[in-house]
């Protein structure tokens, strides 16, 4: 299998993450409940990631787009318990809130 990207790294690594922390769901928008397995999780990670070896390489390229623009959008479990807008993304912090609502 050929190496992956940083960016399939990372988003291996927050998937992974999302297992530990009992956050990870499976099926369509989470509704078949929190993934218990580790294969199972690291199949997903491997398929959001757009490196799975069981899929085609068209199907690997549409997975990754689907995530970078959920990472985009703010969607993954770490964005909505963090508040972040996208990934990387820094919360604000009081002192510049603080001036935000001034200036209105």
């Amino acid at each position: 299998m050929a190496k992956s990207t940083p960016r399939q790294r990372r988003i291996e690594g927050r998937v992974l993450h999302e297992f530990k922390h009992g956050e990870l769901k499976s099926g369509k928008a989470g509704k078949a409940g929190k993934v218990k397995s580790r294969k199972q999780a690291i199949a997903i990670a491997l398929n959001e990631a757009g490196a799975s070896k069981y899929k085609s390489p068209a199907k690997n390229r549409s997975s990754l787009a689907k995530t970078k623009r959920k990472e985009a959008r703010g969607q993954t479990a770490e964005q909505e318990r963090e508040g972040k807008s996208h990934v990387g993304a820094r919360k604000r912090s009081p002192a510049k809130k603080k001036a935000r609502k001034k200036k209105r």
